[in-house]
């Protein structure tokens, strides 16, 4: 099985692993939400998207750590 984007591509963009998942699987649900709002079907699918978005750079994400 070939993962593409790579997960070390995927990570220059994203923190960790963990905040990985929750950032592309909230994406995907944005992208196929809007798709059946607009009635249009998506070019691909949703997932595999968010990871192209995460790995072209059009989303960032960073885990900050808070104490008190």
């Amino acid at each position: 099985m070939l993962l593409e984007p790579s997960l070390p591509e995927l990570l220059k963009n994203v923190d960790s692993r963990y905040l990985l998942v929750n950032v592309i699987a909230r994406r995907a649900r944005e992208l196929s939400d809007a798709s059946l709002r607009r009635g249009e079907p998506l070019t691909g699918k949703p997932v595999s998207i968010a990871a192209r978005e995460i790995a072209d750079g059009k989303i960032r994400a960073t885990a900050e750590l808070y104490s008190d």
